[in-house]
């Protein structure tokens, strides 16, 4: 598909990042070791890695222009990681270099009898500390800037841009992966939030996901919506009213969620979105948010397509930072996961705007 077919760029396309980068080495495994084993890898890839590395590398691919505040080690890895970066269009004018220590790097096991994938990860060292960001260079970084994303790595260096994001009223999009050290001080700046299928129900002890999804709004004032990843069940997304919607019906969150849910078509094999008009939803024991509820399916990918699922949920969070209206951000976003799961690796198959696959979504 040409350029020149595709609806323009978003007006303000720069994004900063702040996050992990690494390397990672993929084998992909017939079934995965039993302790004591030894056996041969089917197919081994070396490539970038790091959540905000691959998440800013889908951004560059959809023809955002990303930044990205992180460390490495002036090592092979650390050369190869800013190269690969950089060779997709990614700033790493902010990154930290450091002469001693070691870069990141994982080692992915991919298991081709069940579709998982184990990760062994050694982190950099030393780790990023906020003294090695100067004030000129984090306000560089933040100029323009139309979002920041943050994955919760070198959480007090993410805090101190967060602060001047902020300050600047710049959007923050925070991942919540699993609760780390720092997390919650970022998620309190926090405009949007994406987490992982078990995130929600971790962090606020909720009985179930969409009353976590209550829970979480009502702990987190600034928070316009929250997104949880459920794999190939898709997404399921709470949106916070803007005007407060006094006039709303009040319905409980789980039987809108099953109400929705009910109406989904499954017989599409490409991602859809249904969702809610706007509803006091309520949970019991937790309270009430008046917004709308979003169902989003997952593409339903060929068994014999299925390949690797490492840095599906990057690349959703790299398309969330084209900055769609939800309707049309959650089936972008999951058309790109899942078209990067054909291939080993988590950026291999990253698809580019032009991808002809991305076209009715754009």
């Amino acid at each position: 598909m040409s350029s020149d077919s595709l609806p323009p760029l978003p007006q303000n396309r720069i994004v900063l990042g702040c996050g992990q980068v690494a390397v990672d080495f993929l084998a992909t495994v017939a079934s995965f070791p039993n302790p004591d084993d030894k056996i041969r890898s089917t197919s081994l890839k070396v490539q970038g890695g790091g959540n905000a590395g691959n998440a800013s590398t889908c951004a560059a691919r959809l023809g955002l222009n990303p930044r990205l505040i992180s460390k490495v080690s002036n090592d092979s890895h650390g050369k190869g990681i800013l190269e690969e970066l950089e060779a997709d269009g990614v700033d790493t004018s902010f990154f930290i270099v450091s002469e001693e220590g070691n870069s990141s790097f994982t080692y992915v096991i991919a298991d081709s009898q069940t579709n998982t994938r184990t990760c062994i990860h050694t982190p950099g060292y030393p780790p990023l500390i906020p003294e090695e960001l100067s004030q000129s260079s984090l306000l560089s970084a933040l100029d323009g800037v139309n979002m920041v994303y943050f994955d919760g790595r070198h959480h007090e260096t993410a805090l101190v841009v967060a602060k001047e994001a902020a300050r600047k009223n710049i959007p923050i999009l925070v991942e919540a992966e699993r609760e780390r050290e720092g997390l919650d001080d970022l998620l309190d700046f926090a405009t949007y939030a994406i987490c992982s299928a078990k995130f929600p129900q971790a962090w606020t002890e909720a009985p179930s996901v969409p009353s976590a999804l209550i829970s979480m709004l009502l702990r987190l004032p600034k928070l316009k919506f929250v997104v949880v990843t459920l794999g190939e069940e898709g997404c399921i997304m709470l949106e916070r009213s803007v005007n407060g919607g006094s006039d709303a019906e009040e319905m409980d969150v789980h039987c809108l969620l099953e109400s929705l849910k009910l109406i989904k078509d499954d017989s599409k094999t490409i991602p859809t979105c249904i969702s809610s008009v706007e509803t006091k939803l309520s949970a019991n024991g937790i309270g009430t948010i008046t917004g709308r509820l979003f169902v989003g399916t997952a593409e339903k990918i060929p068994p014999s397509e299925l390949v690797d699922t490492t840095g599906a949920g990057d690349a959703f969070i790299g398309a969330v930072l084209y900055g769609m209206p939800p309707e049309k951000m959650l089936p972008f976003a999951a058309q790109v996961a899942a078209t990067g799961c054909r291939a080993l690796g988590a950026r291999t198959v990253l698809p580019l705007r032009t991808d002809p696959r991305l076209a009715s979504f754009l």
